[in-house]
């Protein structure tokens, strides 16, 4: 009989279990929807502090490097404004279109390293069509019952 008793209440567990996650799902899918949307924007918006960060950081090292050497300011202006450098003993190299389609191919693959995660999980896709929510929420229903029916503790007692 004790045996009995234990193998009801696991049952009980089990259904009620699976199937107030399964109402769960169906109910708040919506809720999930929104708040895996808004983790996504959240790593976005960090990623993009961190990325202003180092911008920061590689300007205040450029302007305490202007602050010790005066003359680099001379020689940053013509590449900044784009002008031609006036100094008659120097040769400067100039870049080809090639080469600087090369540079740019590398310099945008370093900066989106990073993979972006899906926002939104495939299953909760799949649950959130109208249809498979309806139906899970059946299921999920249906299962309570069963287990609120058939499997509650103290019906396997009375039996």
């Amino acid at each position: 009989m004790q045996r009995q008793g234990i193998l009801h209440l696991f049952f009980f567990v089990v259904f009620f279990s699976i199937g107030a996650a399964a109402l769960g799902g169906a109910v708040l899918c919506d809720d999930l929807i929104q708040y895996c949307r808004n983790k996504a924007l959240v790593r976005e918006a960090e990623a993009s502090l961190k990325r202003l960060e180092s911008l920061n950081a590689e300007y205040d090292a450029l302007l305490q490097e202007l602050e010790k050497d005066p003359n680099l300011l001379q020689r940053i202006v013509p590449v900044t404004l784009g002008t031609e450098p006036n100094d008659p003993n120097t040769v400067y190299p100039k870049a080809r279109a090639g080469e600087l389609a090369v540079a740019r191919k590398a310099l945008v693959a370093e900066a989106g390293q990073e993979p972006a995660a899906p926002a939104i999980p495939v299953w909760l896709q799949r649950c959130s069509d109208p249809p498979k929510r309806i139906v899970l929420f059946i299921a999920g229903a249906s299962l309570v019952l069963i287990a609120l029916v058939c499997f509650t503790p103290g019906a396997a007692e009375e039996s």
